[in-house]
């Protein structure tokens, strides 16, 4: 469910050429929760115009984009590791050089606990310990995926809203507790498609593309750079359409669904980061998608999951 908090924050205002006393900043925060693994779209309305907006949250700069002549935007997003409580982010204003042109001011993010569910499996051993020989692949895969989350573009390359990648509904849920063979492994960090292997698969916004080969975990594996440190991440593809530095439109079909990697049938992994943070892409599509219906095909409550189907197991 979407939830907007609105506060009218009064400035001390520093002697500035750009505000006159009495003048204030409005920060809106919009949410479907302000809970772990949630996008939070931050609305700044400035009573003049600013040559830029520098915002920090969770330890982290987040960039933000001119929405209008005095509206500015930021994704936050809110990571699965983050403690619930208060989180204050700041915010400054700039026009010209110097401190003098610059104004602050602070809004607070109380973050509500989510207790994520578990599962427990019993695979087979080799999806739970890869071989030995695999081992210095899966460490320079992983160091290269980190470097892609803090090397997005510093423009937006989206525009418009995100559209569900895959019909159906998601069939496990972000977030969730893995349990393989009586082994605690890392959160499930995306949702999970069930789809027939060769369902075309679309780009849910624009934006670059900055990976597409096969990866150890995640298989055939699309990556999408939205810009301002927005990402998705599209895996088990069967077969990949793009390649890297290819830039994509909505809708655009990017691969095709697959059981590459480390699953045991077929299904759509998708995973958003948004300035590192790893967040539901149901999330996404509630704040950025389209209202009522796709232009593809319904948008599903995020309420409803049935059972993770037997044979598709995931990352």
């Amino acid at each position: 469910m979407r939830r907007t908090v609105a506060c009218l924050i009064a400035l001390a205002l520093r002697a500035s050429p750009l505000f006159s006393a009495g003048e204030s900043i409005t920060v809106t925060a919009q949410s479907r929760a302000l809970q772990p693994g949630e996008l939070v779209v931050l609305t700044i309305a400035i009573p003049a115009g600013v040559d830029g907006v520098r915002i920090r949250a969770f330890d982290r700069d987040v960039p933000a984009f001119s929405d209008g002549p005095h509206t500015w935007r930021a994704l936050v997003g809110i990571d699965l590791d983050v403690t619930p409580g208060v989180h204050t982010v700041s915010i400054e204003a700039r026009s010209g050089p110097g401190p003098r042109n610059n104004i602050h001011t602070s809004y607070d993010l109380r973050v509500r606990p989510h207790a994520f569910p578990t599962r427990t499996l019993s695979v087979d051993e080799a999806f739970v310990n890869p071989p030995a020989e695999m081992q210095a692949r899966i460490q320079r895969e992983a160091v290269e995926l980190q470097r892609i989350w803090k090397t997005s573009s510093p423009e937006r390359l989206w525009s418009g809203a995100f559209v569900r990648p895959v019909p159906g509904q998601a069939v496990s849920r972000f977030g969730t507790r893995s349990v393989f063979n009586g082994q605690p492994r890392s959160p499930h960090g995306g949702a999970d498609f069930m789809s027939p292997s060769g369902t075309p698969i679309h780009a849910p916004s624009g934006g670059r593309v900055v990976l597409a080969r096969e990866l150890y975990f995640s298989g055939n594996t699309v990556v999408i750079d939205h810009g301002l440190g927005l990402y998705s991440l599209m895996a088990h593809l069967s077969a990949i359409d793009v390649h890297d530095g290819d830039r994509v439109s909505v809708d655009q079909v990017v691969g095709r669904v697959g059981a590459t990697g480390r699953v045991t049938g077929p299904h759509l992994h998708w995973a958003v980061r948004a300035g590192n943070a790893r967040v539901d892409p149901l999330s996404v599509l509630a704040l950025l998608g389209p209202r009522g219906r796709s232009s593809h095909f319904p948008q599903m409550s995020r309420d409803r999951f049935p059972p993770t189907a037997a044979g598709a197991l995931g990352l």
